[in-house]
């Protein structure tokens, strides 16, 4: 193989985390993968996969330079789209993640859309409530909640959204309408155990912090099963402003507590290769850009 193609087979190895799947994708024998990132390695002079019996991983090497590979084949199917008069024209694969209610709520529609109006791109959807790596999972494109740690990411901030207490109105018209944080700690509450959520609930007033920790009635594994729980009537419970805004919005669940609320959170899609980014990144980040700051669940 020639060094253009051992880097599509790391790349692909990467993305893949195995020989045997990467040389099924490709249409080569396992055999010929492992020799050809074998020769890439003795080339170069370093480990670029750490390998064990069940996995493989990138080494430190091995993660710098996949990103350069991507680069360099973003870059030449660049030009040879190009020269075929198709560079305007997105295709290919894309790799798209995002949390998993809200990759349901507002990304999937994006993608119909967006598929609807480019016949020669296929997406790969991966929502899960973790922050994926980009680069060793192979990710163009993805929405981040929350401020960026890496602030030399390409990003485009699109919403904001923010952290709630909310319940329905008939509960409320029993249990009455709290005015203060404090008053959760004796309420009934619906809690949940998914990630990044706290046994206690932060809230800020006059500026300072605050924290009630609440005794649920409840405690759930997904956000849906809590927000579905208080359109029951069972109790307060704390989500993501996205996750209850149609639900706001037909009356089914009320804010409460509002003027004691965090600041509200960033949306961002971020995306690898910045200005380099092949077509079908570029016009994907636009349009998924372009369909989240108009929609009125994301703005404050």
């Amino acid at each position: 193989m020639d060094r253009f193609q051992e880097m599509q087979v790391f790349a692909a190895v990467a993305q893949d985390q195995g020989f045997s799947t990467a040389a099924r994708r490709l249409g080569l024998s396992a055999a010929s993968v492992t020799r050809a990132v074998a020769a890439l390695e003795k080339r170069i002079g370093t480990p670029l996969l750490t390998r064990t019996t069940r996995s493989v991983h990138l080494s430190e090497a091995g993660q710098r330079f996949l990103e350069d590979c991507r680069r360099i084949l973003a870059e030449v199917q660049e030009a040879e789209d190009s020269a075929a008069g198709s560079h305007a024209a997105p295709r290919g694969q894309l790799t798209i993640t995002a949390p998993v209610m809200f990759g349901e709520l507002f990304v999937t529609p994006v993608m119909v859309s967006y598929l609807s109006q480019f016949p020669e791109v296929s997406i790969n959807g991966l929502l899960v409530d973790r922050v994926v790596s980009m680069i060793e999972e192979g990710i163009d494109v993805a929405v981040r909640i929350g401020e960026l740690p890496d602030s030399n990411q390409h990003a485009i901030r699109v919403g904001v959204v923010r952290r709630v207490i909310c319940a329905c109105p008939s509960f409320l018209d029993l249990q009455g309408r709290p005015a203060h944080p404090q008053e959760l700690a004796r309420a009934p509450v619906i809690a949940t155990s998914a990630i990044g959520q706290l046994r206690n609930w932060p809230f800020q007033e006059a500026g300072e912090p605050l924290s009630v920790r609440p005794e649920p009635r409840l405690v759930v594994t997904a956000n849906q099963a809590a927000i579905n729980a208080a359109c029951l009537g069972l109790g307060f419970t704390r989500v993501l402003s996205y996750q209850v805004a149609s639900k706001v919005a037909s009356g089914e669940l009320e804010i409460v507590l509002a003027d004691f609320e965090l600041p509200p959170l960033p949306i961002h899609v971020v995306y690898q290769g910045g200005r380099n980014a092949p077509a079908r990144i570029r016009s994907f980040v636009d349009f998924t850009a372009n369909a989240l700051r108009v929609h009125p669940a994301l703005q404050r």
